[in-house]
């Protein structure tokens, strides 16, 4: 199991609480620091069953004043979030082939 997490985030912090509390010690990737591979931003977006696109964070200000309005790639979108990881969603929790997005913070329990 593995947990995108940022830890400056109320919502992130939420999720990793209530796994914690379920017993569930998922590996934890500090995302903004360990900023995932093209080919692991892949693989996460497949389990999630969304796009690339569906992944950004649209309400940060590097998004609008950069990607706002472009009509980009899947592949394009995932260089995006490499170069700006603060562009990709959290939490993300990925229990084997099954991935969730935790907004709500309780969403991460739906794969557990």
């Amino acid at each position: 199991m593995k947990f995108y997490h940022n830890p400056k985030c109320g919502k992130s912090r939420e999720a990793l609480k209530l796994l914690q509390e379920k017993g569930i010690e998922p590996q934890i990737i500090e995302y903004l620091k360990e900023i995932p591979s093209h080919a692991e931003l892949d693989d996460v977006i497949r389990k999630l069953n969304i796009s690339a696109e569906e992944l950004l964070r649209k309400n940060e200000s590097i998004f609008k004043e950069m990607y706002k309005g472009k009509k980009l790639s899947q592949s394009q979108w995932i260089e995006a979030m490499i170069a700006e990881p603060k562009l990709i969603e959290r939490p993300i929790f990925i229990n084997g082939n099954k991935a969730v997005v935790g907004r709500p913070p309780e969403k991460v329990l739906e794969i557990i």
